[in-house]
């Protein structure tokens, strides 16, 4: 996790005359998960910090309207962070911020907002925190003369390989240090089961800290990759052939006593309350998908054969489900989703899943009972016996069963759940009347 700060408005001046501060990225995310930002010159700093600074949203995706569009940002002091970059005309600092109406209402389209809203939801419920470990994994294609990515791998090493085989190494250890400077708590980071795959783990944070923190990292990651000449990338499957990135998340939900989801006495030292999260999870978890896989190309990861999970089940040993519960207890007691990628938004996949638990708590949803052999061993007809169901094998298949979820409509609210179930169809229509390599390669001279 990125440390957070209690900042004042004087604790920002202080440092932004301390560090030579010039220019400020004022960051928020739009409805795709794209970081965006206005930068500034240091002179709009009392400004900023008066929540007086306006910017044109009818241009972000998701957004508003063109005879709306003025839109203020207000800036989260605890996220103030200084880069460890500069350029030489002194140093730059970012804040992340939330987007507000000019009536001084959040907007409710803002990603942030909305995953504040649903936190909101907790609280009431008598939860104090719900804590995200993210485990992102990336891929890093070297770069040609012109500065754009190639398909060729950096190198070809495998999972925990080590340098010379894994050329990659000195660019993945820059990113740490530069995220620990940035504060961030890296607890690993090593080569991933495929070439040119790396994954960085940080540790847990509450779940608006964790949603900053992955968009933080990417932003790292792919400025730190640049500077070794290559590119850097999230989309989950940029080669057939080989695994696919995956970001999985893991959760626990904190009240005033601690970790809800331990029991010393419990079965597995799970808690009732656990299980009751953990059945909202497998009930919503074809709905929620297309949120946390939403373009084509997560499909092509979510396949048997590359690790990625492909049924909804959940189990306390292998790691072949949906949901795996690690083997850590007391406060590190946690569920692990694993089907989630990091092209997820992750304000809005935090806000899913946790409605999704919610929901189990408030219905006191039981699961399945856990299936703790390989389920890519068993045939339909087990996995059926077992009620095994499937994720959904395509982006359309997908928006449809979010489509069918009124739990997963309350988890995005009404504006930013028809922004995204439009975006989405109209992206899969785009890419349903493409003609593939692989159509032609197939079908051109036997037909």
């Amino acid at each position: 996790m990125a440390t957070k700060h209690n900042y004042s408005k004087d604790d920002i001046r202080s440092m932004v005359k301390d560090e030579d501060v010039k220019f400020l990225r004022l960051m928020f995310t739009d409805l795709f998960g794209t970081i965006k930002n206005v930068e500034v010159p240091i002179t709009q700093l009392d400004k900023l910090l008066d929540n007086k600074l306006m910017f044109d949203g009818s241009s972000i995706e998701g957004f508003v309207r063109i005879e709306e569009s003025d839109m203020y940002l207000y800036p989260d002091l605890s996220t103030w962070m200084i880069f460890p970059w500069s350029t030489d005309r002194g140093k730059i600092a970012r804040v992340i911020c939330q987007v507000y109406r000019p009536n001084g209402e959040p907007y409710a389209a803002d990603p942030r907002n909305n995953l504040i809203r649903v936190l909101g939801d907790m609280k009431k419920a008598g939860f104090t925190s719900f804590n995200i470990g993210p485990e992102p994994e990336f891929f890093l294609f070297k770069m040609d003369e012109n500065g754009e990515p190639t398909l060729h791998l950096n190198d070809k090493g495998s999972y925990f390989d080590m340098a010379p085989m894994d050329l990659g190494e000195n660019c993945r250890r820059e990113i740490v240090l530069t995220l620990e400077e940035m504060g961030f708590d890296v607890e690993a980071a090593h080569h991933e089961v495929a070439p040119g795959q790396h994954e960085i783990d940080f540790k847990y944070a509450d779940a608006l800290a964790a949603a900053d923190n992955i968009q933080t990292f990417k932003l790292v990651v792919k400025t730190v990759a640049r500077k070794y000449g290559l590119y850097a990338t999230f989309m989950p499957k940029p080669l057939s052939g080989i695994n696919g990135s995956g970001m999985h998340l893991n959760m626990s939900l904190f009240n005033d006593k601690g970790n809800t989801f331990y029991d010393k006495d419990g079965e597995l030292e799970i808690s009732q309350e656990a299980y009751y999260f953990l059945g909202g999870l497998l009930k919503h978890a074809r709905s929620f998908t297309a949120v946390c896989n939403p373009i084509v190309n997560s499909y092509k990861r979510l396949v048997p054969g590359y690790e990625a999970p492909v049924y909804v089940a959940w189990s306390g040993s292998n790691r072949s489900p949906l949901i795996r519960i690690p083997s850590a207890r007391g406060n590190s007691t946690r569920l692990e989703l694993r089907s989630v990628d990091p092209t997820a938004n992750p304000y809005l996949a935090i806000a899913c899943v946790l409605e999704a638990g919610l929901d189990g708590l408030r219905n006191k949803i039981q699961p399945e009972h856990s299936i703790d052999r390989n389920i890519y061993r068993m045939d339909a007809e087990e996995r059926q016996k077992s009620h095994i169901t499937n994720l959904p094998d395509t982006l359309h298949n997908a928006l449809k069963d979010l489509s069918a979820d009124e739990t997963m409509k309350k988890a995005l609210g009404e504006h930013l759940y028809n922004s995204f179930i439009e975006a989405k169809n109209l992206e899969y229509d785009s890419y349903r009347t493409q003609v593939s390599g692989w159509e032609r390669d197939q079908y051109l001279e036997k037909y």
